[in-house]
């Protein structure tokens, strides 16, 4: 996706370009530079040696990332690497240094998203999610059906298949035909993405989870979503949700609801059928083309592609992959030991659950049966993470603001 990225802004995007990247070996982000056609680039080991450089006309490559939020001359931060607790350190300090942050990283959005927005508010920049991503092109449908006078009921995903007890052994193979990470391609296949990205897209809409773990109904073509559904609880509020080996895939759709007889008399002209609930989709995702218009949106207009409403409406919660034993150590997201789901956040608070996002290194102090939640009670957290501290932050803020808001 960065190298993507890079390729995509320095190839197709007028008045923008890269001006450093980061990557733990900068050789990584030379190649990016290469790859798009840049070849005037230096290793900066300081912000004074970067800003310098961008002044002369060059780029940069680091192993710091603190130095790309520190620059000067950067107006923007794409955040990609999928990871929370570096993803937490490098977003927080870019918004401390008036950067804009871009987020394809929709496991650090799903997991403390609410509370860095309220950080970029008090800072005055924009942090969003991504268009391109699901996420992203779901919120721009949202806002389209929205816009000509329908109201979405659903925003859901298209998923090829899923199997929670899938690991990074079981995936192997088709990682390496595809040359990705088998952690990342885990991630996709047990659920956790999806969970996370509907998390994200929940947040933004306010819109709950039917039940734990989504519904995801099978079907043929993605124009059966429309019957797959329990109408009352759509209409109660909005749902998110997917369809399971639906074509055409991977994309996304929303549900709207209009009910007037005179604009439902002119659906089935369009073939959108009787109404009064209609499918809108859009049937691909193309993250690392589409981002660099998220950056624009950003710098230009003060614009956010998805960004949170206010306190999270959904969590995406640690579920057991296979049996553990006090002591175990869960090794994350896309690994052996658990997986991710999706439960309103009221009720995920109420139980104490872990989230997906902070399950990396977490010791059991108690057996976990497999397909089961863990809890806070359950685990020991590593030490001093900035991540954990802003998930506290997070649920201590929004209950403050809840009980203020309740009092007046």
């Amino acid at each position: 996706m960065g190298r993507g990225t890079v390729l995509t802004i320095e190839s197709a995007i007028p008045g923008m370009e890269v001006g450093a990247i980061y990557n733990r070996g900068p050789a990584k982000g030379g190649e990016a530079f290469r790859q798009a056609g840049v070849t005037n680039y230096i290793a900066a080991r300081n912000v004074t040696e970067a800003d310098l450089a961008i002044e002369q006309g060059r780029r940069v490559v680091t192993d710091n990332p603190m130095i790309l939020c520190r620059m000067k001359s950067l107006d923007v931060i794409i955040e990609i690497t999928g990871e929370v607790e570096f993803g937490t350190k490098v977003t927080l300090a870019a918004i401390r240094h008036k950067k804009h942050v871009v987020l394809l990283n929709a496991e650090l959005d799903a997991t403390i998203g609410p509370i860095l927005k309220v950080h970029a508010e008090r800072h005055g920049v924009i942090l969003t999610n991504a268009d391109g991503d699901q996420p992203g092109v779901l919120m721009n449908l949202f806002r389209f059906v929205k816009t000509i006078g329908y109201r979405p009921v659903l925003a859901g995903n298209i998923k090829g298949m899923l199997n929670h007890h899938l690991t990074p052994k079981t995936q192997k193979a088709f990682a390496k035909k595809y040359d990705q990470n088998p952690y990342m391609v885990t991630s996709f296949a047990d659920g956790t993405k999806l969970a996370m990205e509907m998390d994200v897209v929940a947040n933004a809409t306010g819109f709950r989870v039917g039940k734990r773990g989504m519904s995801g109904p099978s079907g043929k073509t993605v124009q059966e979503a429309v019957d797959l559904f329990p109408l009352e609880e759509m209409l109660n509020g909005g749902q998110v949700d997917y369809i399971l080996g639906a074509e055409p895939g991977p994309g996304v759709f929303i549900i709207g609801y209009n009910d007037n007889p005179t604009l439902m008399s002119y659906m089935p002209i369009f073939k959108m059928g009787a109404g009064p609930f209609y499918l809108f989709y859009v049937p691909y995702h193309l993250p690392h083309l589409e981002v660099p218009l998220t950056a624009a949106r950003a710098a230009l207009f003060g614009d956010a592609a998805i960004t949170p409403l206010g306190k999270p409406v959904c969590e995406v919660i640690t579920i057991a992959k296979r049996s553990l034993k006090k002591g175990d150590i869960l090794d994350g997201i896309g690994g052996f030991t658990c997986y991710g789901t999706l439960e309103n956040a009221d009720v995920s608070h109420e139980e104490n659950l872990l989230p997906m996002g902070l399950s990396k290194d977490c010791t059991l102090t108690s057996n976990v049966a497999k397909d089961q939640p863990i809890s806070f009670d359950q685990v020991v957290l590593p030490p001093k993470r900035l991540s954990d501290r802003l998930w506290r932050d997070q649920k201590n803020y929004f209950s403050l603001v809840a009980l203020a808001g309740h009092t007046s």
